[in-house]
């Protein structure tokens, strides 16, 4: 069996200067992860099927310049705030906030200069046969708008049983809001093709109906009796091309179901996905109370993979675990604001249930 393990190599220069890393972690269950420090990417997690053969699950790129410059946040880290913001404001204790507007007049992902685009510092850490790599980053008051010093960590762990976790933590000086997810893009086949054959269930019975902007348009609805009821399995393709307004707009899901009516929750799953013939298949543990589905609709072949291959519409799916969208601006979703004192925190866990099945 192999042993757990971590290393690094160099993999480039950012455009601030600064060197990049990257971080491979080895698990004996044969699953490997590969992280940048540039925006914390998660630039490869390798997966065996039942058989043994080890794919790449995750999208990636093959150079940090294609990830500063041409990016759809593949894997990366997003913060302060994750997912959108309406109108690229928000009022916090009778003070407004202004973020720069980066997607059709909102502020997506924390903005322009959000954490995606930092160089992270990076701490290896063993125990036993588990491998972590902790990654910290400072963010200034005032950052792309947002009020307070903002101190982050992310630490991506690597255990025994091929389980990725990532554990968020944040102090501020100043009350702030923050939302903090990775956006990887899954395809549990790793060939390249897309997703519509896979099955996804959601552990979700609400969902955020949105406008042309993706800004919630109210109170979370019922899944019944729509494309977004997956409590059961349901084939990607089956969903993702439905006869429905909302499912037109968005060209496939980029909608947030609701988990907890709370700010956060006991660790618990919150979706199921599996490669065609289940030849692997991924859990989404979390305390997060939403769950961005996001089926890849803007990817138009126009990037490739290192292997050369073209990342095209629905080719993966992003399942980020977040806070509520624009939530800093609906005091009926959970809050996301996080006040000096306090710590937030948030785990995580990609749990690869056919690692090792016969």
């Amino acid at each position: 069996m192999p042993r757990p393990g971590i290393h690094s190599r160099p993999f480039g220069t950012a455009p601030t200067g600064e060197t990049v890393e990257l971080w491979r972690l080895e698990s004996p269950s044969g699953v490997y992860a590969e992280v940048l420090t540039y925006g914390g990417v998660l630039h490869a997690l390798g997966v065996p099927d039942p058989e043994g053969r080890t794919r790449n699950v995750v999208l990636s790129l093959p150079s940090l310049d294609q990830y500063a410059h041409r990016s759809p946040y593949l894997g990366a880290l997003i913060g302060r705030y994750a997912n959108r913001l309406a109108h690229g404001r928000f009022v916090l204790d009778g003070s407004a906030h202004r973020i720069p507007v980066n997607d059709r007049g909102h502020a997506l992902h924390g903005g322009p200069g959000g954490f995606d685009t930092k160089v992270w510092r990076a701490t290896p850490v063993t125990d036993g046969d588990t491998v972590a790599l902790c990654l910290e980053l400072h963010s200034p008051d005032g950052d792309m708008g947002f009020p307070g010093a903002l101190d982050v960590t992310a630490t991506y762990s690597l255990d025994a049983a091929g389980t990725l976790a990532l554990e968020f933590g944040a102090v501020t000086d100043r009350p702030t809001v923050v939302s903090l997810t990775n956006h990887a893009y899954f395809n549990l086949a790793g060939d390249g093709e897309d997703v519509l054959g896979h099955t996804l269930q959601v552990d979700g019975i609400h969902y955020l109906p949105v406008d042309s902007g993706g800004i919630p348009l109210g109170p979370p609805k019922d899944v019944a009796a729509t494309p977004f009821d997956l409590t059961e399995p349901r084939r990607l393709g089956d969903a993702v091309l439905a006869d429905d307004d909302q499912i037109r707009e968005a060209g496939g899901y980029d909608h947030c179901w609701v988990l907890s009516e709370g700010e956060s929750v006991p660790l618990r799953r919150a979706a199921r996905l599996a490669a065609p013939g289940r030849a692997r298949v991924l859990e989404v543990w979390t305390t997060a109370p939403g769950l961005q589905v996001y089926t890849a609709n803007q990817l138009d072949g126009s990037l490739a993979d290192p292997e050369g291959r073209p990342l095209r519409r629905h080719g993966a799916i992003c399942l980020e675990t977040q806070h509520l969208p624009d939530a800093p601006n609906r005091p009926d979703y959970p809050s996301a604001v996080l006040r000096p004192g306090t710590k937030a925190r948030r785990r995580t866990e990609y749990r690869f249930t056919a690692v090792g099945a016969g």
